[in-house]
């Protein structure tokens, strides 16, 4: 872990105390602070379907860097107490290409999730779905928000699984067009969308 991880010393959008978990944080992720950490879990086999595998440290931090130029995509580095465990990213569908694949409704958000990799301790039982459920408080109430829209590879199918056992419905499955420009690189994706609206994920 970075030396210049503090996650005590930043300001959370979300906090959120988790039975059996401790206190989830969401906060706002600071590309040079968080970028050994990032690149560390981006570097490995099992984040391929991130699209960062191969990437130097600078590298990755250079594309948080100018994300957070941006209006409509945010990244967040979440942890549990101060052990980051995920990044969080969320982006307005209109702003980009999952719109041109399916009808954006009004409140609708677009979501990526990338999890830490399990700890020495192994994989727990019922972790992704507690630390989902605070995840989803945050970006579907906190953010007043009617829909959630993810678009995993096709074939990541264990992520894929993941949205669906989470509460998610499949959508179509479609292909996100390439993204040449003097900013950004994105090669084309075969992509399984999926829902989750604030009824299903609260249901009562």
């Amino acid at each position: 872990m970075s030396d210049t991880f503090a996650p005590a010393a930043r300001r959370a959008v979300h906090e959120q105390a988790v039975d059996g978990l401790g206190t989830i944080r969401v906060l706002p992720l600071d590309a040079r602070a968080d970028a050994e950490v990032v690149h560390g879990w981006v570097s490995e086999e099992r984040a391929s379907f991130w699209g960062m595998n191969g990437l130097s440290r600078d590298q990755v931090a250079d594309i948080y860097a100018h994300m957070d130029t941006l209006d409509t995509h945010h990244a967040y580095l979440v942890a549990r107490e101060t052990e980051p465990v995920a990044v969080l990213q969320t982006y307005e569908p209109d702003a980009d290409r999952v719109s041109e694949c399916y009808r954006v409704e009004p409140g609708d958000i677009g979501v990526h999730l990338l999890l830490a990799p399990a700890g020495a301790e192994g994989a727990r039982p019922g972790w992704t779905a507690a630390l989902a459920g605070a995840l989803f408080t945050y970006v579907l109430l906190g953010l007043d928000r009617r829909r959630i829209v993810v678009d995993p590879d096709v074939r990541n199918e264990k992520a894929v699984t993941r949205f669906l056992n989470l509460g998610f419905t499949a959508g179509p499955a479609v292909v996100l067009p390439e993204i040449d420009l003097p900013d950004v690189y994105l090669p084309e994706k075969h992509a399984q969308l999926a829902f989750l609206t604030r009824e299903a994920a609260f249901p009562g």
